[in-house]
């Protein structure tokens, strides 16, 4: 079988992963080779470029999803395929662990992009080291090559209407030892900021937790969320853990970012170098912000954001 194999819990990392698939099958003269978890995603993943999916066996209520290991894993040894990524949340990142380890192959953490070389095939992927101030080039020459990519890495696959592809129903798992007793869904405090297309983060250089309000209202105003540096979630915990942006807290994607009084340690800068604009304001004119926004104001926060806010009502007529 062969090709470039795909594996996420959800549907929106399988279809973001998909993209990369169907662009790195070009490169390998591959089929792309998807999992799924029903056949309605099955038929989904098909339409949006996947030319054969694994149907992978329905677990029991007390059954995780790590329960699927062994199956994931039997079939790459038969099928040896050339590329195997796999979605990179707290659960993809082990269980990709799990899988290279029992086919005894090299796995890459946190690929955030990748180039091929093609005399060889080899992927020849990048991840960020040393808290988002290097960029490592991490090369795999066991089979497959193997790369966890974090969520929101790449635009998901667009839809291919009338696409034929193949369905596979694979064995069933066997009952692991370890039994889920109970679930219990995590109670979020505030919205996914990954999903936010208009961020206002907040860093140290707001005063005190009442002044929130000015990042409220721009973000009002603008239609967008409120976040902030780590600082002020973990430490001052003005707002809670959802809210920071970093290299151990959420990595965003927004059209525009916006900065009030973050400095732009690179360990935040991490966690927000994807937006498509990022704009900073800061007192300091040698705050590391600058260096990475593509626009920026030196002054006081209290006195520009007030301003902004008035004049972006006038403009969006609010």
């Amino acid at each position: 079988m062969a090709g470039i194999w795909i594996f996420a819990e959800n549907r929106e990392q399988t279809l973001e992963l998909l993209n990369a698939g169907r662009n790195l099958a070009q490169d390998f003269k591959a089929k792309v080779v998807t999992f799924a978890l029903n056949v309605h995603l099955a038929e989904e993943y098909i339409n949006h470029g996947s030319d054969e999916v694994l149907l992978l066996p329905l677990l029991g209520q007390d059954q995780s999803l790590e329960s699927y290991v062994p199956v994931i894993a039997e079939v790459a040894r038969q099928e040896d395929p050339d590329v195997f990524f796999i979605g990179g949340t707290q659960r993809g990142r082990e269980i990709a662990a799990r899988v290279a380890a029992r086919l005894n192959t090299g796995l890459c953490g946190g690929c955030t992009g990748y180039k091929v070389d093609q005399k060889n095939k080899l992927l020849l992927m990048n991840r960020m080291i040393l808290g988002g101030a290097a960029v490592q080039t991490v090369v795999c020459t066991t089979r497959p090559q193997m790369a966890v990519i974090p969520p929101r890495t790449f635009e998901q696959a667009p839809l291919m209407e009338g696409r034929q592809g193949k369905v596979i129903e694979l064995p069933a798992a066997q009952p692991s030892a370890v039994k889920v007793i109970n679930r219990t869904p995590k109670v979020q405090e505030s919205v996914d900021l990954t999903e936010a297309k208009i961020i206002v983060s907040v860093g140290r250089g707001m005063e005190k937790k009442e002044d929130l309000s000015l990042a409220l209202e721009l973000a009002g105003v603008l239609g967008g969320e409120v976040g902030c540096s780590r600082p002020v979630a973990e430490e001052l915990h003005w707002l809670p853990e959802e809210r920071y942006m970093g290299i151990s807290g959420k990595k965003v994607k927004p059209d525009l970012y916006i900065g009030l009084g973050v400095s732009g340690q690179i360990q935040h800068i991490t966690g927000i170098r994807d937006s498509k604009i990022i704009f900073g304001i800061n007192r300091d004119e040698n705050a590391p912000i600058f260096e990475a926004a593509d626009y920026g104001i030196v002054g006081d926060l209290y006195e520009v954001v007030p301003k902004l806010i008035k004049e972006l009502k006038v403009l969006l007529k609010k």
